[in-house]
């Protein structure tokens, strides 16, 4: 595609706004940049972009544009996309518009849960086995940014959201990761099944020479690529792991626990679904099992922190919600002392009460809802209340016998006592290290 001397309007001026105005410029376009922000927000934009702050709906139905490029953040569902949609001969996203000037292979991640640890471990991948692999979309840096190298990667490893799944016309993964989908985002989307209907949007473009990699037992429609399934409870897939060990066809390729440092079910479905996305592209198991060797997940995320007498100590503080605490119980294989609460969001946490009699040995709550959130709790668990993280982590410690985890996994936020989650995961991690 060429855009020389075509007018390329961008809306919304964050990191991947900026990425695209810049890839269109390089290609010749004429580009304006338009935002409800004020000036400030404007900083950062390539020299030659006409800038209009303060963009209104008015200004956008007078908008003529040869492309419009939305920003994923701005919804668009809205009215506010739809006036600077009304005379714009396309509507895309920056990822999108980036593929159309990629000329390597891409890797595309979706799923409402393990996305980001999935595109790590793929990009680790790729790295080890001499193909670049960027991390970009969703997590990293746009996938514009990675275009606009001199040298692109041979592949890379991009992670899509629904919001930038929306605006794909072109984008053509060869291998597709569809992680899982759960109910999210219904404060954008006006049904759950936009919401997946967005999601499926990964598969558009696949033909029968690609690779859609999925987790069994998923409720997909009939497809274009070729499919393999990984799993944690479906013996029979191609992929299989009990939270150990990872089987391909019945060999052994990884054992989670010496090998790497995850975690967890759910990590070793992120695992299998990056290993079986970089077997399609021919990488060898051994490059694999070298690049996962030095692999940590990121921070606050189910983090293994240290193992001391037996005992595993977890960073799961992101878990801000009550969904995020329920897939890090659901992931674990060995007994679960808990350690949960924080900000009162006045959240129900009766859906919790039979996973928590499954998977904990004890429950030790902190924060503003410590001592309702142990009385509640207590009904199918053992609890102790505290206040404070280091109280808590003490307390954790005597309760947890060689053999099991230690979780922080709060299911709530922060702001009662932290900054926000990652100030809580560090001081968390602060004091396991201080443990002897």
């Amino acid at each position: 595609m060429s855009l020389t001397r075509k007018h390329v309007a961008i809306l919304g001026v964050g990191r991947s706004g900026r990425a695209a105005a810049a890839l269109a410029l390089r290609d010749g376009a004429r580009v304006s940049a338009w935002d409800l922000a004020g000036p400030e927000a404007f900083v950062g934009l390539p020299e030659g972009v006409e800038i209009h702050p303060h963009a209104s709906e008015a200004d956008g139905g007078e908008l003529v544009s040869d492309l419009l490029v939305v920003s994923p953040g701005i919804d668009t569902y809205g009215s506010y996309v739809a006036a600077f949609s009304r005379h714009a001969g396309e509507v895309v996203g920056e990822v999108e518009l980036a593929a159309r000037y990629y000329r390597g292979r891409i890797i595309g991640i979706t799923g409402t849960n393990g996305k980001t640890t999935t595109t790590e471990i793929v990009e680790r991948i790729l790295a080890h086995a001499g193909l670049g692999g960027n991390a970009c979309g969703n997590y990293g840096v746009p996938f514009a940014e990675v275009v606009l190298q001199e040298n692109q990667p041979a592949v890379v490893s991009l992670e899509l959201s629904s919001f930038q799944l929306e605006t794909i016309r072109t984008l053509h993964p060869v291998v597709s990761i569809w992680l899982n989908f759960a109910p999210d985002h219904l404060d954008r989307y006006p049904s759950v099944d936009a919401y997946r209907c967005a999601k499926l949007r990964i598969f558009l473009n696949q033909v029968a020479a690609d690779t859609a990699v999925v987790r069994s037992g998923e409720c997909l429609p009939e497809m274009a690529p070729k499919v393999v399934q990984f799993s944690t409870t479906d013996r029979a897939a191609d992929w299989y792991s009990d939270g150990q060990m990872i089987k391909h066809v019945g060999e052994t390729w990884l054992d989670i626990v010496s090998d790497t440092h995850l975690r967890g079910l759910h990590n070793a479905e992120n695992l299998m679904a990056a290993l079986a996305a970089c077997k399609a592209i021919g990488i060898s198991s051994q490059v694999m099992r070298e690049a996962l060797c030095s692999y940590t997940p990121p921070p606050h995320r189910c983090e293994l922190i240290r193992t001391l007498d037996g005992v595993e100590y977890l960073n799961d503080s992101k878990a801000t919600n009550l969904h995020a605490l329920e897939s890090a119980l659901r992931s674990q294989t060995r007994p679960v002392v808990l350690i949960a609460g924080g900000k009162d969001k006045g959240l129900d946490y009766h859906a919790l009460l039979p996973l928590l009699a499954e998977k904990a040995l004890a429950v030790v709550t902190i924060g503003e809802i410590s001592r309702p959130l142990a009385d509640f709790f207590s009904s199918v668990v053992p609890c102790e209340s505290v206040f404070t993280l280091a109280d808590a982590v003490a307390v954790a410690r005597s309760l947890a016998p060689n053999g099991s985890t230690v979780l922080l996994s709060p299911g709530t936020s922060s702001f009662d006592q932290f900054t926000g989650y990652e100030q809580r995961g560090n001081v968390f991690r602060d004091l396991i290290h201080q443990l002897s």
